[in-house]
């Protein structure tokens, strides 16, 4: 048992939904996971998720998922249309909307499938990292949603403090441990949340703040509830690099491990950035 049990976690609170009729969800936007502007994206991906995962008609476990942040999402009541475009044997094609005010705000696509065992092979292997026990819990407070995470940096901090574009250390990389804090089991959408916890690239590549935010994600779910569950409520590993940054857009690709050098989940995103 965890010091927080799933139904008083902060996390559930902010995903959660109350069914409102066929295909429909209500939910509500508090300040709890708040960041610059509207709430902490992996938020919004994980509640997007949720509809399907919480659908009476759901098969299978998700295997990929693409969000679309359409526009601000504001504190107060939303909608959710989670419609399950077609249904096969063993895979299952979902429609994910997020509508306030009768605006869409946010939209997804997901796939789920039922996994059946078969040859396995993981080609991408876990960094080399001290345990997470052995480094220091950054402590941050310029946004809310900060609280609701542990962060423990092996390398690829953003400190503004060391300059604009240092030759010498030009890069975009990062690599932590996280999880929610306080420690909670790890589930298809916890680790949607976390697959977005870091930064922008453009923030460790000039080291310094700058507006940006991210306008689509794409997850791919490599780990079955099985793994998952294996995973508990320890910290996993995550890395993140960008690939090209040009003309206001910038990608970001990652990869979260457990610690026991599983790899759970692979993301890509397109985040925006100003001068």
């Amino acid at each position: 048992m965890t010091a927080s049990t799933p139904a008083s976690h902060a996390f559930d609170r902010a995903i959660a939904l109350t069914a409102a009729g066929a295909n429909l969800f209500k939910g509500n936007v508090d300040d709890s996971f708040q960041n610059m502007v509207g709430p902490f994206g992996g938020v919004t991906a994980a509640t997007l998720l949720n509809g399907a995962l919480q659908h009476p008609e759901r098969i299978g476990e998700p295997i990929s998922l693409t969000i679309n942040f359409a526009g601000p999402v504001q504190l107060g009541a939303f909608e959710l249309e989670a419609i399950p475009l077609r249904t096969n044997r063993s895979t299952q094609h979902w429609l994910l909307l997020q509508r306030q005010d009768g605006e869409v705000v946010t939209s997804g696509t997901a796939f789920f499938a039922t996994r059946r065992e078969t040859w396995s092979e993981q080609q991408h292997d876990m960094p080399t990292a001290p345990p997470a026990d052995s480094l220091p819990r950054l402590v941050r407070g310029e946004r809310n949603w900060f609280r609701n995470y542990d962060f423990r940096y092996v390398s690829g901090l953003f400190d503004p403090s060391r300059g604009d574009g240092n030759p010498e250390d030009a890069h975009s990389e990062t690599l932590l441990w996280t999880r929610d804090n306080p420690p909670r089991p790890l589930d298809f959408a916890s680790l949607t949340a976390l697959g977005d916890v870091f930064a922008p690239r453009i923030f460790h590549r000039r080291q310094r703040f700058t507006p940006a935010g991210t306008v689509s994600l794409t997850h791919y779910f490599h780990a079955d509830t099985e793994q998952l569950a294996r995973a508990g409520d320890r910290h996993l590993l995550g890395q993140a690099h960008a690939t090209r940054m040009h003309n206001n857009y910038s990608d970001q690709v990652a990869h979260l491990w457990s610690d026991d050098g599983q790899l759970l989940l692979t993301t890509t995103q397109v985040a925006y950035f100003k001068e």
